[in-house]
C-alpha cells in the first residue's frame, strides 16, 4: 500500500429527478488498499459505485484518478474503464459465448490484443479463480459461485488497477458464497486496489484496510475494521451493526 491516493472523490452527489440519493461523498481510496462499504439498502452504496465507474453520471462534485479530472471534457473514457474493472452482483455474463470467450472478447475489442494473447491471459486468470476447467462452459451450465468467478477472471484480464465489486454474492446461494469470497480475499491479499459493497460483515472485518459506513447518502463513518466494529463513533454505525450482526447470529 502506498499513500498515493487512486481515486479520489470530492462532494460527489447524484439524484434522481427530485430523489437525492448521494449528499456530498468525500472519499479517498489509495493505492493497495481494500475498501469495504456497509450500510442499509438504500443508503447509496451501489450508486457511489457506480458513479466511480461512470455507469451514472454525478450531478455535481469531482472524481479523480491517478490525479486526473474523470470527469472532464478530453478524459479518455475507454482507457478508464480498463482501469477501473467491475463485478457485478447478477454476473452480467454473456449468456451466448463460452467462459473463455467472456474473457477474451473485451481484451480484443478494448486493449487490442492478439488472440493468442488474449486467450493466455484468460486463461492465467481462469486458473487463479478455480475456472480453468470450465473454458467451454456455458453460463447457463455454471453454478452462481461459478459465473461469478468466471466474472471477475473476465475483470482481471483486463489489467485493472482498481476493481470495483457491487455486492458480489448477493445473488448467490449461501453455500456458494464461501467459493467467491475466498477468491476475494486472495485478490485483496495480492495487492490488488478493492472497493466492495458488502453485506458480508465477516469480509468487511477480516479482509478490509478500511470499513466506510454509507447512511442516507453521506459517509457517516470512515475507519478501520477494529475501530468500526468495535467501537464506532457514529451511533448510527453502531444501531446499523447491532441490527445485522444480531440477525447473522
Amino acid at each position: 500500500m502506498t499513500d498515493e491516493p487512486i481515486v479520489v472523490l470530492k462532494n460527489l452527489t447524484k439524484s434522481f429527478g427530485t430523489n437525492r440519493v448521494l449528499k456530498g461523498i468525500d472519499l479517498s481510496v489509495r493505492k493497495g488498499e481494500v475498501v469495504s462499504v456497509i450500510g442499509a439498502s438504500g443508503s447509496g452504496k451501489s450508486t457511489m459505485l457506480r458513479c466511480i465507474n461512470l455507469l451514472e453520471r454525478p450531478s455535481s462534485g469531482s472524481i479523480e484518478f491517478c490525479g486526473e479530472n474523470v470527469l472532464g471534457k478530453d478524459f479518455d473514457l475507454r482507457r478508464y474503464r480498463t482501469k477501473v474493472g467491475m463485478v457485478f452482483q447478477q454476473f452480467n455474463l454473456f449468456n451466448n459465448m463460452n467462459v473463455l470467450r467472456n474473457c477474451v472478447v473485451g481484451q480484443r475489442r478494448v486493449l487490442g490484443r492478439s488472440k493468442a494473447e488474449a486467450e493466455e491471459t484468460a486463461m492465467r486468470f481462469l486458473a487463479k479463480v478455480g475456472m480453468d476447467a470450465y473454458v467451454n462452459a456455458r453460463p447457463r451450465q455454471l453454478s452462481g459461485g461459478q459465473k461469478q468467478r468466471v466474472a471477475i477472471a473476465r475483470a482481471l484480464s483486463m489489467d485493472p488497477d482498481v476493481l470495483l465489486f457491487d455486492e458480489p454474492t448477493s445473488a448467490l446461494d449461501p453455500e456458494m458464497v464461501g467459493e467467491v469470497l475466498h477468491v476475494m480475499k486472495e485478490l485483496a491479499s495480492s495487492g490488488l486496489t478493492m472497493i466492495v459493497v458488502t453485506h458480508e460483515m465477516s469480509f468487511a472485518r477480516e479482509v478490509s484496510s478500511r470499513v466506510v459506513f454509507m447512511d442516507g447518502g453521506v459517509v457517516a463513518e470512515d475507519a478501520s475494521p477494529e475501530v468500526i466494529f468495535n467501537r464506532p463513533a457514529n451511533p448510527r454505525t453502531a444501531e446499523f451493526l447491532h441490527r445485522v450482526l444480531d440477525r447473522e447470529v
